[in-house]
């Protein structure tokens, strides 16, 4: 068999770094001699890796600034009719059934397959959430004003953690290649559950739940708890929903009769 070039191994070896999270979109690769060192390889094998990630628009190179993982990453994954679906407002409800199978599949491998740093990366996540609703503010009437767009990001990022807390590359590729879909889908959930219901602090108290079941290595558990606080959400919003259109025909009911009533 012939050998394979000790770029190419090099190569692979980056390309599995950036596909298990270890190197993330944006981040900066070390100097070429130190990489070069941890890799225990010469500086010409690394540069030929180097260029081989920059042909596949894995990395790219700034002047005098060094070389990073591409910042657009993501975007380069992503399918253009997964960006036509995120923008249909009729498709919510689909996208969170598919969040069913993603999510308890990336928690129950979580469970399986989490090591004591993935934990550790999980509960930050979760405080990362907590710190942003203490340093919100509050209306007049006493009721939290979180930023949804961060608060969405924060989400995505928490199931992201949790999606490379499985230890399974193709499950973190296909949610990372829907991140801003994710996004949006989050932050609309969010806007209509902060506006109709009083269910926050639930929600939050069942993304405990299932980083706890995570922890204790308990897949079956994991799972059971993500498809809850996902069917919550679903079951919630379908009733703020249905009190919408409720709503309106009330509203509209009442047009008609003030109409009748102006007319004689």
């Amino acid at each position: 068999m012939k050998q394979q070039k000790l770029s190419d191994v090099i190569t692979e070896r980056l390309e599995s770094m950036i596909l298990d999270g270890t190197l993330v979109a944006g981040e900066k690769l070390l100097p070429e001699r130190l990489l070069a060192e941890k890799f225990q390889v010469s500086r010409p094998s690394l540069r030929e890796a180097i260029q081989n990630l920059q042909a596949k628009g894995l990395i790219e190179r700034k002047q005098g600034g060094g070389t990073f993982i591409t910042q657009n990453l993501s975007a380069k994954m992503t399918d253009p009719l997964l960006a036509l679906v995120a923008s249909r407002p009729e498709t919510q409800f689909d996208l969170l059934e598919f969040r069913h199978a993603l999510e308890g599949m990336a928690a129950y491998y979580a469970a399986l397959r989490g090591q004591p740093e993935d934990y550790d990366a999980l509960n930050k996540a979760l405080n990362s959430l907590s710190a942003l609703h203490e340093q919100s503010s509050r209306d007049e009437q006493g009721k939290e004003l979180v930023d949804t767009s961060l608060e969405a990001e924060a989400l995505v990022e928490f199931y992201l953690t949790m999606a490379k807390a499985s230890h399974n590359m193709v499950l973190l590729h296909v949610m990372r290649s829907m991140e801003g879909m994710l996004v949006e889908n989050i932050k609309r959930n969010l806007e209509m559950l902060r506006d109709g219901a009083d269910v926050e602090e639930r929600i939050r108290s069942q993304r405990h739940s299932i980083v706890k079941a995570i922890i204790a290595q308990d897949p079956e558990a994991a799972r059971k708890a993500s498809n809850e606080h996902l069917g919550f959400v679903e079951s919630t919003l379908l009733d703020i929903n249905q009190r919408d259109v409720k709503l309106q025909r009330a509203m509209r009911r009442m047009e008609v009769k003030e109409s009748s009533k102006t007319a004689s």
